[in-house]
């Protein structure tokens, strides 16, 4: 029988791609002594090895992302309000030109 799908935690992920990243070992022994697939293994350590350039951002990234999310959501705001406006003056033409 197969067992069913194992979720594995965020440091326990990272404690295998640094050390698939050190290669003290290869990946098929770390994958034989954590019983994960290497190809798994594989993939968390390209994951970090792309990911890594983030934890020196300082936050500049991110907050220049929230900027643009505020902006995007203030400009869907203003166009669902115009939207409104337009509609009730619509309705309101409509009810004074009768049928």
């Amino acid at each position: 029988m197969s067992q069913g799908r194992r979720k594995h935690s965020p440091a326990f992920t990272a404690k295998e791609a640094l050390e698939a990243l050190k290669g003290q070992e290869t990946v098929a022994q770390l994958a034989a002594q954590y019983e994960v697939h290497p190809g798994q293994i594989q993939a968390w350590k390209k994951a970090l090895a792309e990911g890594a350039s983030g934890v020196f951002s300082n936050g500049r990234d991110q907050k220049s992302r929230n900027d643009k999310s505020r902006k995007d959501a203030a400009l869907i705001a203003r166009l669902y309000q115009e939207i409104g406006l337009l509609k009730a003056e619509r309705n309101f033409l409509a009810e004074r030109s009768g049928p």
